[in-house]
């Protein structure tokens, strides 16, 4: 009679072991699952739009310590540093050139510009950028001169510019 008890114990944790391991449920026997949604997607939208084509002159008043030589093409990005912006404001990414046609205008470089170190875009007319569709928070605008080998064209503390921007929702 005790080896029938015992034979009868083990046949009923047998079963109860093996109803509490098949469920349909992978999850069903952890302690918590958490869905987490991914961090939103920013989506840009560009649109073009003529340009004052002001051209380059470094001022001296906002940086006095760069170098610059004014026979060579330059580029300034008229963008002001760590600008705020509310909502959904667009940003206009302007510039002024120097000494440098663009490909679309008959030369033989390109303005590229790089946001939140994403995919590269290129600018080849003389054109203002206008940029919609933030997402909250801080955010770069990257301004290149491409010279025509492809490479950045260096002259002297221009051509090369990085501006950050926060947007406020």
């Amino acid at each position: 009679m005790n080896s029938f008890k015992n034979r009868l114990l083990i046949v009923a944790f047998v079963a109860l072991v093996s109803s509490a391991c098949s469920g349909k449920n992978e999850n069903a026997h952890t302690t918590a699952t958490t869905l987490v949604s991914p961090p939103p997607r920013q989506v840009l939208q560009a649109v073009s739009q003529p340009s004052k084509q002001i051209p380059a002159k470094p001022s001296l008043s906002n940086a006095p310590k760069k170098q610059v030589d004014l026979s060579k093409p330059l580029l300034i990005f008229n963008f002001e540093d760590k600008a705020e912006f509310r909502g959904d404001s667009p940003v206009v990414i302007d510039f002024s050139l120097a000494n440098a046609k663009l490909k679309g205008d008959g030369g033989e470089y390109r303005v590229r510009y790089i946001v939140d170190d994403d995919e590269m875009k290129w600018i080849d007319r003389w054109e203002e950028i206008v940029l919609t569709g933030w997402i909250a928070g801080k955010h770069t605008i990257r301004l290149e001169l491409i010279g025509p080998d492809g490479w950045p064209y260096h002259n002297g503390d221009y051509n090369i510019e990085t501006r950050e921007l926060m947007f406020i929702k």
